[in-house]
C-alpha cells in the first residue's frame, strides 16, 4: 500500500493548534450554541429552565455537565420539526433515520450547516489520505439517509469526482470499478464485503483495483475486519464516523498515517464521556458512552446528545484534537446473553480468527426451555465448504467465543452465499426471545 499521509501544508491550521487554542475556540463556539438553543427550542428553553441553569452559567467547558442531556426520543416526540432553531424556510434540507424502531428521527440543515458539514466531509477525505482530482466512488445509500449526500457534498468540496453509485446492484459496483478506476470508496464494511464476493465471483483480483483506500463508516466494524479488507483489496481502510442527529458522516475520522483512533472534529463538535447508567462525565481514557454537543450548528443544535456509542476518549497524535477509540459497540445493541455483555463485533473478531470462515454471519436469539440461546449463522469460504470442514470451523468457532466471550453459542456454518446480504448498513442481531 502507498503511503498516502498529507503534506503538513495541506492541513488546516486548526488540525495542528494547540489544546489551549481549541479550548478557547470550543469555549466560545460552546457558549453560543447553547444561546440558540435556549433562545429559539422550546424544547431546549423547557430543559434548561425545569434543571435551573441558563446558558450564561457556562463560565468554563467542564460546567457543561450541568446542563441537561437530548436523547433520541427527544426528536421522535417533537417530531417532525418541533426541534428546528430557525424558521422552516431556512432549511435548506431535511434528512431522517429509517423510522424501524419507532418515528422516524427527522433533522434540518441551514445553508451554512450545509457548507459546514460538506467541509468536514472533505477533511476526512484528506485524512483518509484523498487529494483533489481523486474519483471517488460513493457506495453509500442516498436519499433520507445521511451517508450517500454527505460523502457526495463533502467529496465535491474536495475537488474530487464523485461518482454517485449508492447501494446495490453489486455486479454494476464492479464493472463501474473497474471501467472509471477510482481512487478511493465510501462504502459500509458489510457492503464492501459483498462487492468482494462479487469481485471473486467474476475472478477479478480485487487487489490489483485502482482503489488505494475504502473510507468506511454507518456501522462498528473491528481492526480485524480492516486487516481482512487491507489485504484482499491492497488498500489503506479507514472508519469515518458520524450520527444524522449531530450531522452525518464527518464527525471524527481516522488520519491514513496512523489509524489509531478516529480524531474528533473539535472545532465543530465537544465529545464527553459518560457512565451510562448514572449519566457522569468520565475522564479521558475511561470507555463510557460518547455524548456530543454541537458547536456550530444553525438547523438543528445538540445538546449533550447520547449517541449510545461506546468508546473512550484519547490524546491527538496525527492531529492536535482528541481521538476516540473506535466503537466497540452501542450501549443498545448489546447483547445480555444468560448475564454475559455480548457485542457483535466481540463475535466478528472470532469468526475472523477461523480460516476456514468468511466475515458474512448474522446472530439469531432465541428462548429454548426458558434459557437464552445464541446461534451464530456464519458462511464456510468456499474453500472449505465441505461437510467435514465445515463442521471443523463450527467447532473451533464456538472455542473461541466461549473463551474469550465468556458464553456458550450454537454454530451454523453454512455453505457460501448462505447469509443474507445488505446493500447497506448490515442486520447483525435478529431478537426472537420474545416470540413463542
Amino acid at each position: 500500500m502507498e503511503n498516502l499521509a498529507p503534506l503538513p501544508g495541506d492541513l488546516e491550521p486548526i488540525e495542528t493548534a494547540s489544546r489551549d487554542e481549541i479550548s478557547a475556540l470550543q469555549l466560545d463556539r460552546l457558549r453560543w450554541s447553547l444561546a440558540h438553543a435556549y433562545e429559539n427550542v422550546p424544547f431546549f428553553k423547557k430543559q434548561f429552565d425545569d434543571k435551573g441553569v441558563h446558558p450564561t452559567d457556562l463560565k468554563t467547558l467542564s460546567d457543561l455537565s450541568k446542563f441537561p442531556f437530548t436523547k433520541k426520543s427527544d426528536l421522535r416526540d417533537h417530531y417532525p420539526f418541533g426541534l428546528f432553531a430557525v424558521p422552516r424556510d431556512k432549511i435548506v434540507r431535511i434528512h431522517a433515520s429509517s423510522g424501524t424502531t419507532g418515528k422516524p428521527t427527522v433533522v434540518g440543515y441551514t445553508a451554512n450547516d450545509i457548507d459546514m458539514w460538506a467541509h468536514l466531509v472533505a477533511r476526512s477525505i484528506r485524512a483518509s489520505g484523498g487529494r483533489p482530482g481523486d474519483i471517488i466512488h460513493v457506495a453509500y445509500g442516498y436519499g433520507l439517509f445521511t451517508g450517500g449526500l454527505g460523502a457526495h457534498y463533502g467529496a465535491e468540496k474536495m475537488g474530487c469526482t464523485v461518482v454517485p453509485v449508492s447501494g446495490g446492484m453489486t455486479e454494476r459496483q464492479v464493472t463501474l470499478i473497474q471501467d472509471f478506476k477510482p481512487r478511493i470508496i465510501m462504502v459500509t464494511p458489510s457492503y464492501l464485503l459483498s462487492i468482494l464476493d462479487e469481485f471473486r465471483r467474476q475472478g477479478i483480483d480485487p487487489r490489483e483495483t485502482s482503489l488505494a483506500t475504502g473510507i468506511f463508516g454507518a456501522e462498528p466494524w473491528t481492526n480485524a475486519m480492516r486487516q481482512e479488507i487491507e489485504q484482499a483489496f491492497d488498500m489503506h481502510a479507514v472508519d469515518i464516523y458520524g450520527l444524522s442527529e449531530v450531522l452525518g458522516p464527518g464527525v471524527a475520522n481516522e488520519c491514513v498515517e496512523t489509524k489509531d483512533g478516529l480524531h474528533i472534529w473539535e472545532d465543530h463538535f465537544y465529545p464527553e464521556i459518560i457512565d451510562p447508567q448514572t449519566g457522569e462525565v468520565l475522564p479521558d481514557g475511561e470507555i463510557g458512552e460518547l455524548v456530543f454537543t454541537t458547536l456550530t450548528k444553525e438547523g438543528l443544535p445538540m445538546v449533550r446528545y447520547r449517541t449510545r456509542d461506546l468508546t473512550r476518549l484519547m490524546p491527538g497524535t496525527a492531529r492536535s484534537m482528541r481521538r476516540m477509540e473506535k466503537i466497540t459497540g452501542r450501549s443498545d445493541d448489546m447483547i445480555i446473553l444468560r448475564g454475559v455483555n455480548v457485542f457483535p463485533t466481540q463475535i466478528e473478531e472470532q469468526i475472523l480468527k477461523c480460516e476456514g470462515l468468511s466475515p458474512h454471519f448474522q446472530i439469531e436469539l432465541a428462548k429454548k426451555d426458558r434459557l437464552d440461546v445464541m446461534t451464530i449463522h456464519v458462511e464456510a469460504l468456499p474453500t472449505a465448504a465441505s461437510l467435514e470442514a465445515r463442521q471443523a470451523s463450527a467447532k473451533e468457532l464456538a472455542h473461541h467465543i466461549k473463551s474469550v466471550v465468556g458464553v456458550s453459542s450454537l454454530i451454523d456454518v453454512t455453505e457460501p452465499g448462505q447469509v443474507e446480504r445488505s446493500a447497506g448498513k448490515a442486520k447483525r442481531v435478529v431478537d426472537n426471545r420474545s416470540q413463542r
